[in-house]
């Protein structure tokens, strides 16, 4: 039996991803920074909370990440953890480069340290690209952050591929690109988005306010996404690789379809907020996810409306089974 290290359990990708190596027959442990006090909202979402093995961990901390790699002695390991909102990172860029890049570079660390043979995957960030121009983006676009979340983002891309050129480790990075579902947390615009619309439709008189809607964006499913996260660690040599539907489509087409999935025009509901558009953004992101086809035989079947249509759905079903369960 395979053992995996999760590291960031307690997210989407986390939850979604322990799901998927438990169908597979792992032995699944992930971390958090205190696993006792942290309810695991995810894997409970998911009835996953009691077959995993939690630990705390502060991946800013060496000597805490050496001691679980000890403990557990995985066969593969899957670095998601880290400051998670682009957001967030221009209010707290220190923090979000401590816990991306110093974190990053002490897993790889103890990976060596170590000396034992094991597979790690690296959650990268398409956000690391920028603006391409419109361009889809590949492995080999160049970078050019625009943000402190996209800046530690690509500082750890660039650990992972020095440390498994410098040491031999399989090591590799997953460029994601973004990726929804019902588990995001509300600070995530596609969940505002989602569960604003699914308020309305239930009668709620408010408004939704929004930043920028003519940014554009490629937006998967994450449930696939995490398949391709496992096949990179399942190949024979550690490569990194764009994980995209190869769609893109705007923030305000992505409301409109969100909208009409509850049986509502959007115009009649929200409000652009200058004081919510970000000090710098990416106005287009597209991807050319042809590598991941051709090696991996991945593939996204949602693109990015059906992303929408399928998280109302979900809300809106789970808001129902609430309601008949009072």
């Amino acid at each position: 039996m395979k053992k995996a290290l999760i590291f960031g359990i307690s997210g989407q990708d986390g939850a979604y991803l322990t799901r998927l190596l438990l169908g597979k027959g792992y032995q699944v442990a992930g971390t958090s920074r205190d696993a006792q006090m942290s309810s695991f909202r995810n894997l409970a979402a998911l009835g996953l909370r009691d077959r995993v093995a939690l630990h705390s961990v502060t991946l800013t901390d060496f000597r805490s990440v050496l001691t679980v790699l000890t403990k557990v002695e995985p066969d593969e390991i899957y670095h998601l953890a880290g400051q998670s909102s682009v957001g967030l990172s221009f209010e707290q860029p220190v923090e979000t480069f401590f816990s991306i890049g110093v974190g990053t570079l002490n897993l790889l660390e103890a990976v060596r340290f170590l000396g034992r043979p094991v597979r790690l995957y690296n959650a990268s960030s398409s956000d690391c690209f920028g603006d391409t121009g419109g361009e889809p983006a590949t492995e080999v676009t160049p970078f050019s952050p625009r943000s402190p979340y996209a800046v530690a983002k690509a500082a750890a891309h660039f650990e992972v591929a020095n440390y498994r050129e410098a040491y031999n480790l399989f090591a590799c990075s997953g460029i994601l690109f973004n990726h929804e579902s019902p588990l995001r947390p509300p600070r995530f615009v596609t969940q505002k988005i989602v569960a604003a619309a699914c308020r309305i439709a239930a009668g709620s008189p408010e408004r939704l306010r929004l930043g920028n809607i003519e940014v554009a964006r490629d937006w998967g499913y994450a449930p696939e996404y995490v398949k391709a996260m496992w096949a990179m660690l399942q190949q024979d040599a550690p490569e990194d690789y764009v994980i995209a539907t190869g769609q893109t489509i705007t923030l305000r087409e992505f409301t409109a379809e969100a909208f009409a999935a509850a049986g509502l025009d959007w115009r009649d509901h929200v409000d652009v907020d200058p004081s919510l558009f970000r000090p710098a953004d990416i106005a287009v992101s597209r991807a050319n996810p042809a590598k991941a086809h051709a090696r991996l035989g991945w593939r996204a079947t949602l693109g990015p409306g059906e992303v929408a249509r399928a998280m109302v759905a979900h809300t809106r079903k789970h808001h129902a089974s609430e309601n008949t369960a009072s």
